[in-house]
């Protein structure tokens, strides 16, 4: 007797593990740059160049890249950049990590404060959460049928499972120029920059991703014109292209996290020679999962009524496909003008980044309730700041229906941000207006008893002596005809013909006859 195997293909979270860092620096002012009089905003960007995953350990290396706005202590208050990059050599102690592993590393940082020493000094102190974890990729073997001269009666049992077609990483270069308007004069320098990755939409199509969405750029820059004025600039700029993805199909089922890297900036000359053109490069990180919702047949049961048959199994764990959810939550909130901050003239621009604080599972759905810190960077009504910054947070929270949902089910949250606006209420207060991506991706676990090896032995003859010639048998709770045809050394083919039964159904209280038909040797 053979049994025919099938492997199923899966992946699960088998290793995770978080870090918190604090990186700290005191950055000189170079000399060719005037003295501090205050700091008008700052930034960061996080750079992981390498990962290494060694036995209990992965170590991890790059450097956090800090910008820094700050007005001079001329009598024209000026504005100028700083930059500095912070790096790190991180180990993070992973159980059960083997080498060479693939790890999925996140990051985000939590805080970053920038603080005045003196007109020559500034303090830096970031707080960086790193989230490292592994996905295990496995297969599921399980007996699917039987190839045997025996009689044998096979109960097959239909799953639908959720099985990993693809995992890979990828990335999608991006690359734009943004003339000056017409009306605006030509660049001198580069004083700031923001670049915001907006609305992200991905399709499934027959070999590849087709990727498209929004970029918000803002720029503020010194102008070449009498007095060197401050201007800005801020534009949307729609973008598409297609990340080559040779397995993926459009039945499908996306899981794909997108991440805006390494974005660069230059100042470029147009065609009259004069420096009217900014030159953007940057890059989109994808993390993709695509999984395939599989409807497969395994063997749940087997005997033959004429030898015993000893079953090998094992319980195996494997997921099904509860939803996807695309939630989109609308928050709205006010910041004011606090302390000696001067009163808003108008709003140049807003950055801000979404924040989980919890996500729960409850009845009927998920509950998310999250933050968003948000900076707004306005024009002051006082000559001795030109520019200032107000920071507040908008907090949200969302309820997004997932039917089916219990307490066994695992489920990811990829939050992105879809609109975010700055508007004056009035010359303290800034009314912030926000819509929030929540991408939700849910898998239900599940244990199954598979099938997977089978022995053949003789029936001892005092079990076989031990049924009746002829039965009369009343129907219980929950008896099936495969569970009576079993008990008696029968089909349930023969049950069917003995009571002329139209089909292999009963209920309980059905009266049947069950006449002996295995021979004792």
């Amino acid at each position: 007797m053979e049994l025919l195997m099938k492997n199923i293909h899966m992946c699960r979270r088998a290793k995770q593990v978080e870090k918190q860092v604090v990186l700290e620096e005191d950055l000189n002012v170079p000399d060719a740059k005037p003295d501090v009089e205050m700091i008008i905003q700052s930034r960061e960007h996080v750079v992981v160049e390498h990962t290494r995953a060694e036995t209990g350990k992965l170590y991890a290396d790059g450097y956090m890249e800090v910008g820094i706005l700050y007005q001079d202590d001329t009598a024209e208050h000026r504005l100028h950049r700083l930059e500095t990059r912070l790096p790190f050599e991180e180990t993070i102690v992973m159980e059960d990590l083997e080498s060479g592993e693939d790890v999925r590393l996140h990051y985000e940082t939590e805080d970053l404060n920038v603080s005045l020493i003196n007109s020559r000094k500034l303090a830096i102190r970031a707080i960086v959460r790193y989230d490292a974890s592994v996905d295990e990729i496995y297969d599921i073997r399980a007996a699917a049928g039987v190839q045997t001269e025996l009689p044998v009666c096979q109960k097959k049992k239909k799953l639908e499972l959720i099985t990993l077609a693809v995992q890979k990483k990828d990335i999608l270069r991006l690359k734009e120029e943004i003339p000056l308007p017409s009306n605006k004069p030509n660049i001198r320098e580069l004083l700031w920059e923001n670049v915001q990755l907006r609305s992200t939409r991905i399709q499934l199509q027959e070999g590849k991703l087709a990727v498209q969405g929004k970029l918000f750029f803002f720029v503020l820059y010194r102008a070449e014109d009498e007095g060197a004025s401050t201007q800005w600039l801020e534009q949307v700029i729609p973008f598409e292209g297609d990340v080559a993805c040779g397995d993926c199909t459009e039945e499908m089922i996306p899981d794909i996290e997108v991440m805006l890297a390494q974005e660069k900036l230059q100042v470029k000359e147009d065609t009259d020679g004069e420096l009217r053109i900014f030159y953007m490069e940057g890059m989109l990180e994808l993390q993709i999962r695509l999984y395939e919702n599989e409807e497969t047949e395994i063997l749940e049961d087997l005997y033959s009524p004429a030898r015993n048959l000893l079953l090998g199994t094992e319980r195996r764990l494997c997921e099904q496909f509860v939803m996807k959810n695309a939630s989109r939550c609308k928050a709205s909130g006010k910041i004011q003008v606090q302390g000696a901050k001067p009163q808003v003239l108008q709003v140049a621009h807003v950055t801000g980044s979404i924040k989980i604080d919890q996500v729960k599972a409850e009845e009927g759905g998920i509950r998310i309730e999250g933050a968003v810190p948000v900076s707004v960077l306005y024009i002051s009504s006082d000559d001795s700041t030109p520019f200032a910054v107000i920071d507040g947070t908008v907090p949200f929270g969302h309820f997004a229906e997932v039917p089916g949902l219990d307490e066994k089910c695992r489920f990811t949250v990829l939050p992105s941000m879809e609109q975010l606006s700055a508007t004056m209420a009035d010359s303290e207060e800034i009314e912030i207006r926000l819509t929030a991506g929540l991408d939700i991706f849910v898998v239900r676990p599940m244990e199954q008893m598979c099938i997977l090896g089978v022995e053949e032995q003789e029936y001892p003859s005092e079990m076989l002596a031990a049924v009746p010639g002829i039965t009369g048998y009343i129907v219980q709770e929950n008896d099936s005809l495969w569970d009576i045809a079993k008990n008696y050394f029968l089909t349930p083919q023969q049950i069917m013909e003995m009571n002329n039964l139209p089909r292999e159904e009963v209920k309980k209280g059905d009266r049947i006859i069950l006449m002996k038909k295995v021979v004792i040797n």
